[in-house]
């Protein structure tokens, strides 16, 4: 099995760059600007050409959830053009896409896990370009698996986990949300699941195949971003003498607003690939580990 996965700089990119060589069953190869630019048609199908792969895995986007309300356009560009281009190109050749979505498509007034049959309804400018994003693709290639996930966090680049661990290591005191509630995502975790889905996928050969949609792939379980602080600090090596504070959503203003409960039920992955990710308290484990380890 050869993936293409886009992007190279991302954390569920570089998940992918990290686990690939330990797998005898696939040859992946991630490509990003300026080899790959998912905006730029001629990029897209010389990768294409290149790499001739059975599954193309987007992992490339426009993340920046606060600055996206002043760069609409250029949120859109990435999450719903980009996105249809790469699908569209892959369509051409037959072969089917992998791509990532949000919880951010939820306003998160909802006070049970989100299903896949709920009605998206975005309540930032990052969670509308996801979401046309989503649509772009479905409309874009009939061999498309959109996986929603949230709450990403790994050993890699910028994220929630590795900063609590740094600004407790300067000891900064933290004040954390205690009132917004997700599914937080050990980002090779999810990889793990990617590679089983493509291998599903890459050897399917109807276009109306039902193993074709929309899933929800997240960590197992709930939290708040208190509690994923709090999971964090406490996993060994602990950070002595760290001042942890719950604060209210009032108290954290961001440009951007945030889904107040946006849990994923997974059931449908699981149901239809047998997939279900661990517990996001093992993947905080594993990712504290590998950072002490690394440092």
């Amino acid at each position: 099995m050869r993936l293409l996965i886009t992007g190279w700089h991302g954390q569920i990119a570089r998940a992918f760059i990290d686990a690939a060589p330990a797998r005898n069953d696939l040859t992946a190869c991630a490509l990003g600007r300026p080899a790959l630019d998912i905006c730029e048609i001629r990029t897209i199908e010389r990768a294409l050409g290149d790499v001739n792969p059975s599954a193309v895995i987007n992992t490339a986007g426009y993340t920046a959830v606060d600055q996206a309300e002043d760069e609409p356009d250029r949120a859109h560009a990435l999450n719903r053009d980009g996105a249809r281009l790469i699908a569209e190109a892959a369509a051409r050749r037959g072969v089917p896409i992998i791509h990532l979505s949000s919880d951010y498509v939820f306003d998160g007034t909802k006070s049970a896990p989100y299903v896949e049959t709920d009605t998206p309804a975005p309540a930032s400018v990052y969670g509308h370009s996801k979401l046309a994003g989503e649509a772009a693709v479905r409309d874009a290639n009939p061999r498309h698996v959109i996986l929603r996930t949230s709450w990403v966090y790994s050993p890699f680049g910028r994220n929630f986990v590795r900063t609590m661990r740094e600004r407790a290591a300067d000891g900064a005191a933290l004040r954390v949300v205690n009132d917004q509630f997700g599914s937080p995502t050990y980002a090779p975790h999810l990889v793990d699941a990617i590679f089983s889905i493509a291998s599903r996928v890459s050897s399917e050969s109807s276009d109306t195949s039902p193993i074709w949609g929309t899933y929800h792939a997240a960590g197992s379980g709930v939290a708040s971003w208190h509690d994923l602080a709090a999971a964090t600090l406490a996993s060994p090596p602990q950070i002595a003498d760290t001042s942890l504070t719950g604060i209210g959503t009032a108290d954290y203003p961001t440009r951007a607003r945030r889904p107040q409960y946006s849990v994923l039920d997974c059931g449908k992955l699981e149901h239809a690939f047998g997939l279900r990710l661990p517990d996001w308290r093992e993947g905080v484990a594993e990712c504290v580990e590998r950072l002490s380890t690394s440092a």
